[in-house]
């Protein structure tokens, strides 16, 4: 078996510099797959576990400046429109990468690329002196970081190893073996938690929300002391209502060492579905109005406070504003 620092695994991001996604500054490595398949999702590219074909014809220098890309698909996926630019189908394309590595100016990109866990450590250890001054470390994101098991743990592992503070965002629908082992190396989780209703959970997601709510209350009872951010991006139409809010919040309502947060939904996501050739779920939905999710929040925060002694608290309004400018959402 390979060292965990020899491990591989898919990401389509290395951010740097995030005050966020987590405590202090902190390094964000986004990975690909992911579980649930949100109509809001504003990391669409993260959704297929493998690499994937993006095609921006913004850059596209039109037929009559390139012809790198002309005869190179196998599928016949690229032709060419109108405006002399290269017209994609999506639907034809499987996938082959081909025409993105003739591409002089990555019009045709790839979304995800294979990374060594040494490798991408190197990255995040690059910025350790804003660490230490900050709190900061390393966040897994994604998609869902769980989805690649192997590789999520051993980058988990290895950075306990060379002290790196590490936090995941997650949306919970992963095996509870996998979340229970994978919390013995975190020092904060941020857990999306999108309603407390099956039906809608399932019919917005894909996915049953049972394994979500019971990962939830596992990791409290057998973590207690592990500090948990759960977060809920409030959707028009779907959980933008106090009955949606409040049972999340009652659910929550006693779990110690934990934070409530409320996102704005909103649609910074969009391009990507273009670039990918994919309709976007929700394009018929506006922006969540700053009044509906003032009000919104305010009810959490008195709700929260009629609970016990107050156990839980929202996370201040600056930092969940912040959040959503930075398109945490999704």
């Amino acid at each position: 078996m390979l060292p965990d620092k020899l491990q591989k695994g898919t990401v389509f991001n290395i951010q740097k510099y995030s005050v966020h996604d987590g405590p202090g500054i902190r390094t964000i490595i986004f990975l690909k797959g992911c579980s649930l398949k949100c109509e809001w999702c504003s990391n669409p590219e993260s959704q297929f576990a493998t690499p994937q074909l993006a095609y921006n014809p913004n850059k596209c220098l039109t037929v009559d400046e390139c012809t790198r890309c002309e005869g190179v698909c196998p599928e016949n996926a690229l032709s060419v429109g109108e405006d002399r630019k290269i017209v994609w189908d999506a639907d034809a394309c499987t996938n082959c990468l081909l025409c993105a590595d003739k591409c002089p100016t990555s019009a045709l990109n790839v979304y995800g690329y294979e990374v060594t866990v040494d490798d991408a450590l190197k990255r995040v250890e690059e910025d350790e002196a804003f660490y230490a001054r900050s709190g900061g470390g390393l966040t897994m994101s994604g998609g869902e970081p769980l989805f690649q098991k192997e590789f999520a743990l051993a980058l988990l592992r290895e950075a306990r190893k060379r002290r790196i503070n590490t936090c995941i965002e997650t949306c919970g629908q992963v095996d509870w073996e996998t979340l229970k082992e994978a919390a013995q190396y975190l020092n904060t989780i941020f857990f999306d938690l999108k309603s407390t209703d099956a039906k809608a959970h399932q019919k917005a997601t894909g996915a049953n929300n049972a394994r979500i709510l019971s990962n939830l209350s596992k990791l409290k009872a057998l973590y207690p002391d592990l500090k948990i951010r759960v977060r809920t991006p409030v959707i028009p139409g779907f959980n933008d209502n106090e009955k949606a809010i409040g049972a999340i919040v009652d659910f929550i309502k006693d779990m110690p060492n934990t934070e409530y947060e409320l996102l704005a939904y909103h649609r910074m996501g969009l391009p990507k579905y273009e670039y990918l050739g994919k309709p976007y779920p929700l394009a018929a939905v506006d922006n969540l109005d700053q009044e509906t999710f003032a009000r919104l929040r305010e009810f959490a925060e008195k709700r929260l406070a009629e609970h016990r002694d107050g156990t839980v608290g929202m996370v201040p309004e600056a930092d969940g504003a912040a959040a959503q400018e930075s398109g945490a959402a999704s």
